[in-house]
């Protein structure tokens, strides 16, 4: 067991779990030589990783990154597919098509309660690129690319991506790149809001998002929860006013009510650091 953590995390066999600094947890696809393609069966271990997550009370941030410098998720592993089609039954074909209801690794469509930072490596393809259209922020290497390939292998992008393009960054631009299959350099996707920043090289990019993670950390945890949640559901909800009557009434009192609200105020009023106290989730 880390000791930043209460309890031992899922056993995987695709991904790297690690802590590494407080409150904090990294993933990393450990698939290199597939281009940390996924199969179908590590979209269920994602899964299970975090929901632990989002329910152990020492972690506040996730980071996910892949493993190598060449790609962070070129998606779904098609070699697998590929072997199994016309050799299953019907229900086992459907099995290998079907992710979880959070989606492509377990973030693709993920409504979740922590926030999840991506820190994108190289190339991030179908739902490599799905991945980071849902994360809460994203970081990406100078050298990474970012498209919806699978048109051209007579796919398309079923895992939460197309709208989510749409509503970021416009009707015009998302119907392009999906229908063209065009990649977007890292500065190209700056550009168009897909991701928060380049890293200063692709060897820093992992640290460069840990530190970003660092910076979460140190704020309340009802106020990075409340606040997460505030900036989610204006994104999934058209009506502005719906969406801060549904976050007041979920977070205010409990907030407000809160141990941390009181920590931090007093802090505040006696030029302090605050030593919050991890909420019960």
């Amino acid at each position: 067991m880390s000791i930043f953590t209460t309890s031992e995390p899922p056993s995987t066999t695709h991904y790297r779990v690690s802590f590494p600094q407080p409150h904090t947890m990294l993933v990393t696809i450990d698939r290199e030589k597939q281009r940390n393609s996924l199969p179908s069966y590590a979209h269920w271990e994602a899964h299970e990783l975090f929901t632990w997550f989002d329910h152990e009370p020492s972690l506040l941030v996730a980071v996910v990154t892949g493993a190598g410098n060449k790609a962070f998720c070129a998606g779904q592993d098609l070699q697998e597919q590929n072997a199994k089609r016309g050799n299953e039954s019907t229900a086992s074909r459907k099995a290998l098509l079907t992710h979880p209801p959070t989606g492509f690794m377990g973030l693709s469509q993920r409504k979740g309660i922590k926030p999840v930072l991506a820190a994108v490596n190289g190339f991030a393809l179908g739902g490599g690129f799905e991945i980071c259209l849902n994360c809460d922020i994203v970081v990406a290497s100078p050298t990474a690319e970012l498209g919806l390939p699978e048109a051209q292998v007579g796919l398309f992008a079923a895992a939460g991506g197309l709208p989510r393009l749409a509503r970021t960054c416009g009707m015009q631009v998302a119907t392009e790149l999906a229908l063209t299959c065009r990649r977007l350099s890292a500065q190209e996707a700056l550009g168009l809001r897909l991701i928060n920043r380049v890293s200063k090289s692709p060897e820093s990019v992992v640290e460069e998002c840990l530190a970003i993670a660092s910076r979460i950390v140190q704020l309340s945890p009802d106020a990075i929860l409340a606040t997460r949640q505030g900036l989610r559901a204006a994104w999934e909800n058209p009506s502005v006013q719906h969406a801060t009557s549904q976050i007041a009434e979920m977070y205010t009192d409990r907030v407000v009510r809160g141990e941390n609200f009181k920590i931090g105020v007093e802090a505040f009023v006696k030029k302090t650091k605050p030593q919050w106290v991890m909420p019960k989730i």
